[in-house]
């Protein structure tokens, strides 16, 4: 059983800094509390198991499955450890207080494009909820058990790329999945290999390669970098609430649109995604003047 232990350059939070990874509190893929976290996931090498445990300074991880090698090499990308907060300078009250509130979050970097792109892809234009209800039964219907004691847990590994491809509408249709996301998914799973090479060009090339797919646009593409490579400038253009959570943390506006979000973030450019990230965890949005998004039943229709 590898293991490795690493000394972390500041106070980490774990549940703040791996939080865009987990898909709901059911996920069957992690189990994440604020000193420790279990994450099944598919590395180039194979399938892992990973739990790592917080010290007063360090992180000690354990790993099995024959990804295991390749999932502690790159644990401090994962942990943020790579991830350089300090670059972001306030340039806004509310930015930096948020800064001064959350000191331990930094941001993840997973090396793994496709396991950001399938939720991504699923969350598209509908409820978290929603979401997170097709992320896991997709998991738990196609995924497979964890190496090691990460079955013990109730870990699930996602499903493989191939699984993806080859999978007939009729297998996504019970999940809640119409033909549009159905055919992304399956597009993805062929396209993998491709994909996850992108992620060497940097994250802007990386972001275009994958809006070239059909079914990928810009939101799911920054949703898909930020995750991947803790690019700190990915803003998730076209999203439901977050034009609106911006500007009203930053400017006291109960309405925006892209246009606006992206002139209130300008003086951030370089690490605007660091600047949503600390809105979506200590911002302010106006009180609901509409009802929420109406949840869809795609395998009821």
């Amino acid at each position: 059983m590898p293991t490795r232990t690493i000394t972390l350059a500041a106070p980490l939070d774990l549940v703040r800094t791996l939080a865009p990874l987990r898909h709901g509190p059911y996920d069957p893929t992690i189990r994440l509390g604020p000193v420790e976290v279990w994450r099944a996931s598919r590395t180039p090498a194979g399938v892992v198991t990973l739990r790592v445990r917080l010290g007063r300074a360090t992180a000690a991880a354990e790993a099995w499955g024959p990804g295991a090698a390749w999932e502690l090499d790159h644990l401090p990308e994962l942990l943020g450890e790579t991830d350089r907060p300090e670059a972001l300078v306030p340039r806004h009250p509310v930015v930096a207080e948020l800064v001064r509130r959350f000191p331990g979050v930094r941001l993840t970097g997973t090396r793994r494009v496709v396991e950001a792109l399938v939720p991504g892809v699923i969350e598209q234009k509908i409820t978290g909820l929603e979401a997170q209800r097709i992320y896991r039964r997709l998991v738990r219907a196609h995924g497979s058990a964890a190496p090691g004691p990460g079955a013990e847990v109730g870990l699930l590994v996602p499903p493989e790329p191939r699984r993806l491809a080859t999978l007939p509408y009729h297998a996504y249709h019970p999940l809640g999945l119409e033909q549009r996301r159905a055919d992304v998914l399956r597009r993805i799973g062929v396209l993998a290999d491709r994909l996850e090479a992108s992620l060497a060009q940097g994250p802007e090339r990386a972001r275009a390669r994958l809006q070239a797919v059909a079914g990928i646009g810009p939101w799911t593409a920054a949703e898909a970098t930020r995750i991947a490579l803790a690019d700190p400038d990915a803003v998730s253009l076209g999203d439901y609430h977050l034009p609106t959570l911006v500007a009203f943390s930053l400017a006291g506006e109960t309405d925006a649109d892209d246009a606006r979000m992206l002139e209130l973030l300008e003086p951030y450019r370089g690490q605007r995604a660091r600047v949503i990230r600390l809105l979506e965890l200590g911002g302010s949005s106006p009180a609901r003047r509409a009802p929420r998004m109406a949840a869809r039943a795609i395998d009821r229709l």
